[in-house]
């Protein structure tokens, strides 16, 4: 290790990140985050450590499961993550929409990689563009 790498104690790490330090040791029990550098009271965490824990934030802001980042984290990695086949009896979460009536929007967030803002955001843009295709031309 470069000798001017910085270091973090776990409170630093939770501070840094806004995350409880026991959310950061349930990970390290998952295997979704490296265990840290040394032992007992001399342990610390890394650049290494901290760019796990961002990546494990970022996939679960995009909504997916614990299960899922582990899978993503295990596996190559792309631009997106790959979709993962849907399974006989697995429960999924759909948000349905209303744009005015006879036009409904429905998304499933995970499967097409919206979070909540982007979601708002294509019903805002939809919503404008019924409003423009029924809305009579003045020029008629």
């Amino acid at each position: 290790m470069n000798s001017n790498t910085q270091k973090f104690t776990l409170d630093d790490l939770s501070r840094l990140l806004d995350l409880p330090k026991r959310t950061i040791r349930y990970y390290i029990q998952q295997g979704l985050v490296d265990r840290p550098e040394g032992a007992k009271r001399g342990a610390f965490y890394v650049q290494r450590h901290l760019d796990q824990l961002l990546e494990i934030r970022k996939w679960q802001e995009a909504g997916l499961s614990l299960e899922r980042i582990r899978e993503l984290l295990a596996g190559p990695q792309g631009p997106l993550p790959p979709l993962r086949r849907r399974q006989p009896g697995e429960v999924e979460v759909w948000s349905h929409v209303l744009l005015r009536d006879g036009v409904e929007l429905h998304i499933e967030p995970r499967q097409a990689n919206l979070g909540p803002e982007q979601i708002r955001a294509l019903t805002q843009g939809v919503m404008q563009l019924i409003d423009e295709l029924t809305t009579p031309d003045e020029e008629e």
